[in-house]
């Protein structure tokens, strides 16, 4: 026999299952998430969220805190919605008299751990709306076919554009083998405003610092787990190694810089020979420069080619002997 469906509900009007798992998670500093399938609607309003140092719990959001990032997507429909304010606080009142374990401090958690897709790109939509400075991304791309970059692309252009009207700035660091992808360039065509992006032989895995307070990073590896990073070192630490990057990295929009071959080396193959020598396989190779394996052969030939090597083990002598690493320096 199946359960009945969660009623649909919104915040202010806190069904009895989940206030009544939200208060035992108040007292308890956890619940399991078996226990939370019965009220979906707590993490669905970010009253609870997976603990960082084990999944199969959840750990409630402290009162004072949930109440106040609820007031604040509120506060953009303030003239339609004080009523919903006045019952949000009507429906936080008792709870807050529950309140027993302390799981976060009574400010902005400084770590936060997002589930699903929804949810992150949710917490990233709401950062950027409050964003006025700059907007730091590296967007790998790697595996992402037309279509679903494209889509990624559509979630993006209008928070992207908002925030370019405010008068911040975006800059973007991609692997090389986007800097020509017509998914890249369209949407950077797209957007008005102080936007720049630079390309790297390898770039880190996807982060996100909004106005150097809050960053996002991949907490799993297909997309369904986010940090949420609001520590001031840590976010500080994060935009320095970007600024670090991006002086490294070479001009893609809105004005691309040439990549001049050295001897018959292209940059690619440079730094496939540097992946080579230090005995990665093609695949490894593929994988860091944000390539498919078909394409990186195709590369490792053309430098065999040109360093005249018959075998692999031979091409890794060439390259040493050639000098075309210390040319790439």
């Amino acid at each position: 026999m199946t359960s009945a469906p969660h009623p649909t509900h919104d915040a202010e009007e806190l069904c009895d299952a989940g206030t009544e798992l939200y208060a035992r998670a108040l007292r308890d500093g956890h619940v399991s998430a078996e226990a939370a399938r019965a009220a979906p609607c707590l993490t669905d309003f970010g009253l609870l969220h997976p603990a960082v140092d084990d999944l199969r719990r959840l750990e409630p959001v402290v009162p004072a805190v949930a109440l106040h990032r609820l007031l604040r997507i509120s506060g953009e429909r303030i003239a339609r919605e004080r009523r919903r304010e006045e019952r949000l606080a009507e429906t936080f009142e008792p709870l807050m008299a529950a309140e027993g374990h302390h799981p976060a401090t009574s400010t902005t958690p400084t770590l936060t751990l997002l589930s699903g897709k929804v949810r992150i790109n949710k917490a990233i939509t709401e950062a950027m709306a409050e964003a006025s400075r700059e907007l730091l991304t590296i967007q790998p791309r790697t595996g992402l076919t037309r279509e679903r970059a494209e889509a990624a692309y559509a979630v993006a252009a209008p928070r992207d554009q908002a925030l370019l009207d405010r008068g911040a700035r975006i800059r973007t660091l991609y692997p090389h083998t986007l800097r020509h992808a017509p998914v890249t360039i369209a949407h950077h065509e797209r957007l008005r405003g102080d936007v720049e992006a630079r390309a790297l032989d390898e770039v880190t895995d996807r982060l996100i610092v909004v106005d150097r307070v809050v960053a996002f990073l991949p907490a799993d590896d297909n997309g369904d787990l986010a940090l949420e990073i609001r520590h001031p070192a840590i976010v500080g630490y994060l935009a320095t190694a970007f600024d670090r990057l991006w002086r490294l990295a070479t001009p893609v929009f809105p004005e691309a810089a040439p990549q001049p071959s050295l001897n018959g080396i292209t940059p690619r193959q440079r730094a496939i020979a540097t992946l080579l020598v230090e005995g990665h396989t093609d695949a490894v190779i593929a994988d860091r420069l944000g390539m498919n394996i078909r394409t990186a052969r195709v590369h490792i030939a053309k430098l065999a080619a040109t360093l005249g090597s018959q075998s692999r083990a031979q091409l890794g002598f060439l390259i040493g002997r050639s000098g075309i690493l210390d040319q790439g320096r």
